[in-house]
């Protein structure tokens, strides 16, 4: 086999793995939390959770109003501070750490009818925002 040949196995066989990860994260996060657009998420957030799992920087620089910061680098220790018989709101800039928090909250208990994540995350939100803290 020449180098190039090899090479393009590596590149193929790369692409095809981040393609099943990818696969992977996008039913997990079906199977966990329902998203909602970001009127849908505005219209209950005094009634519930808002949860953002960003960084503590990105979330000073400005947040969901309303929102409390749990990143998700803490999430599996910090994860309990969420109230079971309230809805959950989460977000992260787009959505894939909030998949990945709703799936950790799915598998320790959390109502999966009670977990939603804002369609587009933080770049798509439209709504009231406070910075800094």
């Amino acid at each position: 086999m020449n180098g190039f040949n090899l090479f393009s196995l590596i590149l193929w066989g790369g692409l095809i793995i981040y393609g099943i990860y990818w696969l992977y994260r996008f039913i997990e996060r079906k199977r966990s939390a329902e998203l909602l657009t970001s009127d849908e998420f505005r219209k209950d957030m005094r009634k519930v959770q808002i949860v953002d799992v960003r960084e503590r920087p990105e979330f000073e620089a400005g947040h969901v109003l309303g929102a409390r910061n749990i990143a998700f680098t803490q999430f599996k220790e910090r994860y309990p501070e969420i109230r079971k018989d309230q809805p959950v709101y989460l977000y992260d800039q787009r959505t894939s750490l909030s998949g990945r928090a709703a799936a950790i909250l799915k598998k320790n208990g959390y109502d999966k009818n009670k977990i939603f994540i804002l369609k587009g995350g933080y770049d798509n939100w439209d709504g009231k925002i406070k910075k800094g803290n």
